[in-house]
């Protein structure tokens, strides 16, 4: 086939062609009933937290330390930030990660689930969430049989 010739059954359509990229009229026009955006359903994930803690039932686990990676979902419900643009209508993940931190390697704890349910809490006090979801990983567990990784994971929605 030369320039300029298509082969058939490819014909494309001449006219129509803006019409087709355009939304459909559904009749709502006014979706928000003063002519604003409103707010969206918003979840934050942060994964990957990787510290080096003192988490454990065996006295080595605890003295010595291992590495503990943690994922979190924070659930803040209708926010306005996806509106806004605005740090002060969500939550600073930068921030949330610090306090994590300051969580699992300030005291030790033996079981994964009340490291996890700790820094819940606390997150859930400290934001204002509808729910937070926390999963904390032992890479390298100190067992007899070969496993890839060990994990927990705790979810706690807000009161009220």
């Amino acid at each position: 086939m030369g320039d300029g010739e298509r082969s058939e059954g490819a014909e494309v359509p001449d006219e129509g062609l803006e019409s087709a990229y355009e939304p459909e009229d559904d009749g709502d026009e006014d979706l928000y009933s003063d002519g604003e955006e409103t707010a969206e359903s918003v979840t934050v994930e942060i994964s990957g937290l990787s510290l080096h803690t003192h988490h454990g039932v065996s006295e080595a686990e605890r003295e010595v330390g291992q590495r503990l990676v943690l994922d979190l979902r924070l659930d803040l419900g209708e926010t306005d930030a996806t509106v806004t643009d605005s740090i002060e209508d969500t939550v600073d993940y930068a921030e949330v990660c610090q306090l994590v931190a300051l969580i699992a390697q300030q005291r030790s704890h033996k079981t994964l689930e009340r490291l996890c349910g700790t820094i819940a809490d606390r997150l859930l006090a400290d934001y204002e969430l509808e729910g937070v979801w926390v999963r904390a990983t032992k890479p390298e567990p100190p067992i007899a049989l070969s496993v890839d990784e060990v994990s927990v994971e705790v979810w706690r929605e807000a009161d009220g």
